[in-house]
């Protein structure tokens, strides 16, 4: 099978995986059988082999009934990635731009198994509130975990659209979010009560959920608010939505997909930062 041009995450072997909770204070060993199931994704990170967390592999997500809904701008030509089609820019309460974009994927024996596609749209007056890292190359940004908590709280519109290339169960799903989300809480010791129902809400709603091929999640990140919209669509069914109202789940949703070396998706964050690096050398 031809591998994408993206960088690839490293290889997993079949027998064991290691899972890297928190912020590294502890590992936990996990077994498997002769196959591997697609609840795990490996991240590399400085040259070593980690997964974060029960890494959503098949993290998918993606746009449309938000409140208000997005608009998807059909420009001259869409970006594909791994041939799932991205607008160069969608609208929400203003204009935003397709500024990273990349894949969820493993590699197990040389075969790679590719989970989803993963756009991140930004306003482009992003780069004001990066200007400190002007001038520095996009594999310097890539690995500076202090330039993605930067772009994580600058005040401005964040839209994620995540497609599904690989079918699995809303279930699955949510229950790789809840584990990803609330490791980093406890890591930082904001996991108290008010976590917990907001994590449970989320699961709840994807719960029922299938996430055939193509499906989309979208999480929309409004500018000066600690909320997120989540939605559901895929074909045959009404969109459905969800808003999450805690600001330290919030953060840690931004984080598990924008959180530079600790991201989910390896090739997602070194596409963010190149191309953030060409736009703060204009």
């Amino acid at each position: 099978m031809a591998h994408s041009s993206h960088r690839k995450t490293s290889l997993i072997k079949l027998y064991y995986i290691s899972q890297i909770k928190g912020t590294g204070q502890g590992s936990q060993a996990l077994s498997f059988p002769l196959y591997l199931p697609n609840t795990f994704c490996a991240n590399k990170t400085k040259g070593k082999t980690k997964l974060n967390q029960p890494l959503l592999c098949f993290s998918l997500l993606s746009c449309l009934s938000l409140n208000p809904p997005a608009k998807i701008t059909m420009g001259t030509e869409l970006v594909m990635v791994d041939e799932i089609p991205f607008p160069p820019q969608i609208t929400t309460t203003k204009p935003l731009s397709l500024l990273g974009q990349g894949i969820t994927d493993i590699e197990i024996h040389f075969l790679q198994i590719k989970f989803t596609a993963i756009g991140v749209y930004l306003e482009p007056e992003v780069v004001a509130h990066l200007q400190q890292w002007k001038g520095k190359p996009g594999n310097v940004l890539a690995e500076d975990d202090d330039f993605f908590e930067a772009l994580i709280n600058a005040p401005v519109e964040k839209f994620l659209r995540i497609v599904v290339i690989k079918e699995i169960k809303g279930s699955q799903y949510g229950v790789q979010l809840e584990s990803a989300v609330r490791d980093r809480l406890a890591a930082d010791d904001k996991y108290e009560e008010e976590e917990e129902e907001a994590l449970e809400k989320i699961v709840e709603f994807f719960q029922s959920k299938y996430f055939k091929k193509n499906s989309i999640i979208t999480y929309h990140f409004p500018a000066n608010s600690c909320t997120v919209e989540i939605a559901f669509n895929t074909e045959g069914k009404e969109d459905a939505k969800i808003k999450v109202e805690n600001a330290n789940v919030v953060e840690m949703i931004k984080k598990w997909y924008l959180g530079g070396t600790r991201g989910v998706s390896a090739t997602t964050i070194t596409s963010l930062a190149n191309a953030l690096s060409a736009q703060l050398c204009k």
